[in-house]
């Protein structure tokens, strides 16, 4: 039985699978519309959630699949001191797979020995968020036809954006990749994934100003500052508009930069970009629910 905890926990190659069933699905969508017949996901969600929820819960549903789980965790027995591994033993009896998200890092781990189905990490705090990697490289594939040899700008939040952290980790698979990483000086990538970058022999500048390498960018991936990571609501508010992409800030652009982000924004990408051709987060959402697709039926040994 197998698990996505972290992106790692995927070889290079089983990625790919996973993206080609993606492509597959797209084309021929009503081939799998009966694929998890009599299987139930459960979305155990900790931590609010629309997107990574949603696009799981519509993803079973469209594979002919039900769902159930919760939304908050004041719906869950957590409140009434029930561990994480105990709810995870006692979905796994009404569920065949798990999605969990929740606000501490690596809590996924206190039931994933005893678990009785695959579970899928929906995002643990600020580490990591394997399925939007799986979504977002199979956004750049269908944008750019490739990831191999590419120039990658990653804006904001970089210290406590677990979607950067496992895109990252990804990208350190491929060939010829060069890295952008642009944020304040308080909310640069942490050490231990420069550690990955470094180990890697991965390309890479940290700057405060991605506007200087707009020009060189294929992709460019926009995160907005977190303000539930923050401790204090000052420093948040001192941060959180360091940096806001708009129409002028791409004039020099490559006219098939393809610009995404993981969502939700808030203002660090002005709407004004929404009607542009290079604007690609809401094609990053609907992928997201096809590669999660692709990812139910591996985890489930249906594909």
């Amino acid at each position: 039985m197998k698990h996505l905890i972290d992106i790692k926990d995927l070889s290079k190659e089983e990625i790919e699978e996973i993206i080609s069933v993606a492509n597959h699905i797209i084309d021929n969508e009503k081939l799998y519309s009966k694929k998890c017949d009599g299987k139930i996901l459960a979305t155990l969600f900790f931590e609010p959630s629309t997107r990574t929820r949603l696009s799981f819960e519509a993803a079973m549903l469209k594979l002919g699949g039900n769902v159930l789980g919760f939304a908050s965790e004041s719906s869950s027995s957590t409140t009434k001191g029930e561990s994480i591994a105990d709810t995870i033993q006692t979905v796994g009896c009404y569920a065949d797979i798990i999605v969990m998200r929740h606000p501490k890092e690596g809590a996924h781990l206190e039931g994933l020995r005893k678990s009785r189905v695959p579970i899928i990490n929906a995002g643990d705090g600020g580490r990591s968020h394997p399925s939007q990697t799986l979504t977002d490289l199979l956004t750049i594939t269908r944008e750019k036809g490739k990831i191999d040899n590419l120039t990658i700008g990653l804006c904001g939040d970089l210290k406590f954006g677990r979607t950067v952290h496992s895109l990252i980790s990804a990208l350190t698979r491929y060939d010829n990749i060069k890295l952008i990483l642009s944020s304040p000086k308080e909310l640069q990538i942490p050490e231990y994934v420069r550690e990955e970058l470094i180990e890697n022999k991965i390309e890479y500048i940290e700057t405060e100003d991605i506007c200087k390498y707009m020009s060189d960018l294929d992709v460019l991936y926009m995160t907005r500052i977190q303000k539930e990571r923050f401790e204090s609501e000052d420093e948040y508010n001192r941060l959180k508009d360091s940096f806001v992409l708009d129409v002028k800030k791409i004039e020099n652009a490559k006219k098939d930069l393809c610009i995404m982000h993981p969502l939700p924004r808030v203002n660090e990408i002005s709407v004004e970009l929404d009607d542009d051709d290079r604007a690609c987060y809401f094609k990053q959402v609907e992928c997201g629910k096809f590669v999660r697709m692709a990812l139910i039926l591996k985890l489930l040994n249906i594909c």
